[in-house]
């Protein structure tokens, strides 16, 4: 997989952009905020997922523009390509939101492109993953679920729109008629889409497994062992029985205390929770792990290995995992931007610099 031409209009601080990257290496060079990582979140957003960084439409549009559009080329191993029109438009415009088209179909929602093309993320936020809050590693696996499962990201909406209206009305349950009945309405609904999520988030999770492992071994040269755990919500009762036995405690607290919003999943080392007794240079070994076991799973589900972007996180890794990493994207798609563009003068690839929201091939 791998994308051949990305125009850019009107996204971010990007006017207008051509970009075509290479075959395999890409560097996109540039000081901090002048818009390599804005670059970056375009060839993402063709995925269909959300922007990495959480960004909100309007944020994703030129200041004073009511639009942004970006059109990209994506080719498969076998050579079959396609045309994706994506665009960002404000609640002013006639289609607001994220929509597109692919090979010329309109296709609604920007995330029905889903499976068309895959990649994955580095970024320097992701080296807190170990030790970061559960929320981080619930979205680490869904937005993976979401590029390689088109209908994970149909009961994800419907599983989070019944968690917020479960919210409103245990802040209000007191005032409300017939609460207890339309508690029980909810509790049905959210134990048919939350099992099907965490059986999802399962299964990846024991794809991604032995993946994690093997990565681990051999940046660390066997000195400890890394495993993942994950920590569902619910037993054999099901999903219902928990929600139900929790009524009590999401009554006191005023919001729904358990379910897959609240699951976590642990990294662990030589059998104790990295979390607690991980150093920094172990947690960054086990989220390169990670990150690379990802691109493997999407492969295998998939037939393509993903695209690999990484924003500026050679900088956090020193010189041994900065080898092991680039070793492993030879031969694949890869798009990386730094400020310093010296670690790659010895590496063959296409060269680009981005300065103020200018792209320039080198």
């Amino acid at each position: 997989m791998r994308v051949t031409q990305l125009s850019l209009q009107d996204y971010r601080n990007i006017r207008q952009a051509e970009f075509a990257p290479g075959p395999e290496l890409t560097v996109i060079c540039g000081k901090n905020g002048q818009g390599k990582t804005n670059l970056l979140e375009a060839v993402w957003l063709l995925t269909g997922g959300k922007s990495f960084r959480g960004a909100k439409d309007p944020e994703l549009i030129a200041r004073e523009k009511p639009f942004a559009v970006l059109e990209g080329i994506t080719e498969t191993g076998d050579g079959q390509q396609s045309r994706i029109h994506l665009t960002i438009g404000t609640k002013e415009t006639p289609r607001p939101g994220r929509t597109a088209k692919r090979n010329g179909v309109d296709l609604g929602r920007a995330s029905n492109l889903a499976g068309t093309f895959t990649a994955v993320v580095f970024e320097p936020g992701n080296l807190s993953l170990v030790k970061g809050s559960p929320e981080g590693r619930r979205r680490f696996l869904d937005a993976a679920l979401c590029q390689l499962y088109p209908g994970y990201l149909t009961v994800w909406r419907r599983y989070a729109r019944l968690v917020s209206q479960k919210n409103a009305l245990l802040k209000h349950y007191d005032r409300t008629p017939g609460a207890a009945d339309m508690l029980d309405v909810f509790d049905e609904d959210l134990a048919r889409q939350g099992q099907e999520l965490t059986r999802r988030r399962m299964e990846y999770m024991a794809r991604m497994q032995p993946l994690a492992t093997q990565n681990y071994e051999e940046i660390s040269r066997g000195s400890e062992r890394l495993e993942l755990c994950y920590r569902p919500s619910f037993g054999q009762e099901g999903l219902l029985e928990t929600l139900r036995q929790s009524r009590r405690a999401d009554l006191r607290a005023g919001f729904c205390t358990t379910g897959p919003h609240r699951e976590d999943f642990e990294v662990l080392l030589d059998g104790q929770p990295a979390k607690l007794f991980a150093s920094q240079g172990q947690q960054r070994s086990a989220v390169l792990s990670l990150k690379l076991a990802e691109a493997s799973c999407a492969q295998q589900i998939t037939g393509e290995h993903p695209v690999m972007l990484l924003d500026d996180v050679l900088s956090e890794l020193d010189a041994t995992r900065q080898e092991y990493l680039l070793t492993r994207m030879r031969q694949k798609q890869t798009i990386v931007t730094a400020c310093d563009s010296s670690l790659f003068h010895k590496t063959e690839g296409a060269m680009f610099r981005m300065d103020g929201g200018v792209l320039e091939k080198l």
